[in-house]
């Protein structure tokens, strides 16, 4: 959600997929989490092979954190088509973006 100054926060917002693909790190080297599955497939190695609930777990979560931002930038890229397409429009977009709300946080 992308907010306009102004005295009431809900006047003047507009929901931009964007705002995802840019926070997963999928528009920009300078988005926050540029490339981080390879970054943490690197720290994959700082995590002791003597403990191997530790690694799988690390492993696991890994996996997961992979498969949610990809997800969640298919999500994105589907509801940044969302007002073009024929009956679209913002309600559209809004959707994939609550869809990706329910993926991520449940």
């Amino acid at each position: 959600t992308v907010c306009k100054n102004n005295d009431n926060p809900y006047i003047g917002c507009d929901r931009s997929p964007e705002k995802v693909m840019d926070y997963l790190g999928y528009k920009s080297m300078e988005d926050p989490l540029f490339r981080a599955d390879k970054t943490l497939r690197r720290l994959q190695a700082l995590v002791p092979e003597s403990n191997e609930q530790d690694s799988s777990d690390f492993s696991d979560a890994l996996d997961v954190f992979v498969e949610k931002a990809e997800e969640g930038n298919g999500y994105a890229y589907i509801s940044s088509w969302g007002e073009a397409n024929p009956g679209g429009g913002k309600d559209r977009v809004a959707l994939f973006i609550e869809r990706y709300d329910a993926l991520m946080f449940s």
